[in-house]
């Protein structure tokens, strides 16, 4: 055996008691585990059922313990959370409970003007259109509702000439027009 590694624990219940005591999980995220460490014949299914029984495996307890970590911790909007927890194979009812016990408690608009306050200290104002941009896409990469950061954009003084001065996006191109050399030609 090498140094440094050990032997798997005898049974995936041991298994799962230590991983779980290093962080939460949820079911389907320690059964993945748990499968992946153990081969097939292993009781994988009962030592999930054991720590589901003991109350150490609890997906809408574990969903609302990681959605408000976040939100508290990294200012995570409703979006990103939802996004989050389904990458932990969390359900969605339990993550819809979640997110709404969390903003419920701590609504998602302080958190967005706390976000904004935050990425305010690091840039170096007056804003350009292009760092108006870069931040508003950094606050969707939280999680916020982008008719929620315009308003807080609006809403910010210093931001308020940049915020009321964006034009509505041209996606059409632009005509192009008749050449009078071609036109005489024809």
């Amino acid at each position: 055996m090498q140094k440094g590694k050990q032997a798997p624990p005898p049974n995936p219940l041991t298994a799962a008691l230590r991983m779980l005591a290093r962080r939460p999980y949820s079911i389907a995220e320690m059964r993945r585990v748990l499968e992946k460490k153990y081969p097939e014949d292993a009781p994988v299914g009962e030592a999930i059922a054991r720590l589901r029984e003991l109350g150490y495996l609890d997906d809408r307890k574990f969903a609302e313990q990681y959605a408000y970590s976040l939100a508290q911790n990294r200012a995570f909007g409703p979006h990103r959370l939802r996004r989050e927890l389904k990458a932990k194979h969390v359900s969605y009812q339990d993550i819809e409970q979640a997110i709404e016990r969390v903003y419920r408690e701590t609504p998602a608009q302080s958190l967005l003007e706390q976000a904004l306050a935050k990425k305010l200290r690091a840039i170096r104002l007056p804003l350009t259109r292009t760092r108006f941009h870069s931040l508003c896409q950094s606050l969707l990469r939280l999680g916020f509702n982008s008719g929620d950061i315009i308003k807080a954009m609006r809403a910010r003084p210093e931001l308020s000439p940049v915020a009321d001065d964006l034009e509505p996006v041209d996606l059409e191109p632009p005509e192009e027009e008749p050449d009078p050399e071609q036109s005489r030609n024809l």
